[in-house]
């Protein structure tokens, strides 16, 4: 099965769609094996996904962003601004909210959804604002007695030149010291890209949770090809190399959880995705529900030093 077989099949099935709409009649009977069809060839594509493919399922247009999930799976979200030091940073964004009826507070990457927004959001690359801001959100979080959830989705930080002029390593180290700190629950899900410090600035949970086709690692494919190939090209190569897919990091223990995502992505059924990344987040969340401030920071703090192959001499 190549990719153009499917990408044909699934634009016949949107044609017939669009026709039963516009003249009123009914399809199901060319619809339904047709639909069929394209379940199964998307099952068979799925089942031998490359590194590289996963990587690029993460990037996928129309993929749902943090927002898209909020939107689904929260209400009486209120979202706060500002680090109280320089400015707001619109890639993280975040303030409270209930997540399926749970009182939280949310710690976002927002990528945007059209170029516009894109551009705006820095396709979810904080500036050290946005990280300072995340730490006011967690100090707000520990008075008042809020989870935190962090849907992590970033190819890292931003690396401009003003984010290092305004220390952009040091906020960085701050959210994460911060986060481990936290006398609260944390779990944390990356819904995307899980790139470098970026994402592990809002990563420090007592759950790490993963969906079925994002990734996570301390680079993206292409930085890791040009420091070693010197050849961005090479990302598929690194890709592999870097084991940054769900199922290798549930397997090294970087992650709890792998949330599925329906048949193909999240792109094509967010509704599906939302429903499985919120029962996933919640049942985490009433597991935590039970474990006091101290135990709960010795836990994530465990939790962290314990990743990662060594050697005692």
């Amino acid at each position: 099965m190549t990719a153009d077989t499917l990408s044909k099949l699934e634009e016949r099935v949107r044609d017939l769609e669009a026709t039963a709409r516009e003249t009123g009649q009914n399809l199901d009977a060319a619809l339904t094996p047709l639909r069929a069809e394209v379940n199964r060839l998307r099952a068979e594509r799925s089942a031998n996904l490359s590194r590289w493919d996963r990587v690029q399922l993460a990037r996928t247009p129309g993929r749902p962003t943090a927002l898209d999930y909020v939107e689904r799976l929260c209400t009486d979200f209120t979202e706060l601004h500002g680090d109280r030091a320089y400015g707001d940073d619109p890639a993280l964004i975040g303030g409270p909210a209930r997540w399926q009826g749970i009182p939280v507070m949310l710690l976002m990457q927002q990528k945007g959804r059209d170029t516009k927004s894109k551009i705006k959001r820095r396709f979810g690359s904080a500036n050290p604002e946005g990280y300072r801001k995340a730490v006011r959100l967690m100090d707000l979080a520990d008075r008042f007695g809020l989870p935190v959830v962090a849907l992590i989705d970033t190819q890292g930080a931003y690396p401009g030149i003003e984010a290092e002029e305004r220390g952009q390593g040091w906020a960085i180290a701050e959210s994460i010291q911060r986060m481990v700190r936290l006398r609260v629950p944390a779990v944390c899900a990356v819904i995307g890209e899980g790139g470098s410090g970026g994402a592990l600035a809002i990563g420090v949970g007592n759950r790490v949770l993963i969906q079925e086709n994002a990734w996570y690692s301390v680079i993206s494919p292409e930085g890791a090809a040009s420091i070693i190939w010197k050849d961005a090209g090479k990302a598929p190569e690194a890709a592999e190399a870097l084991k940054l897919t769900a199922p290798d990091l549930l397997n090294l223990g970087i992650v709890e959880e792998v949330i599925a995502e329906p048949v193909g992505g999240a792109h094509l059924d967010p509704d599906a995705a939302a429903q499985a990344l919120g029962e996933a987040v919640r049942r985490n969340l009433a597991d935590l529900a039970g474990l006091d401030g101290e135990t709960l920071r010795a836990q994530r703090a465990a939790r962290f030093r314990s990743l990662g192959a060594f050697r005692e001499v």
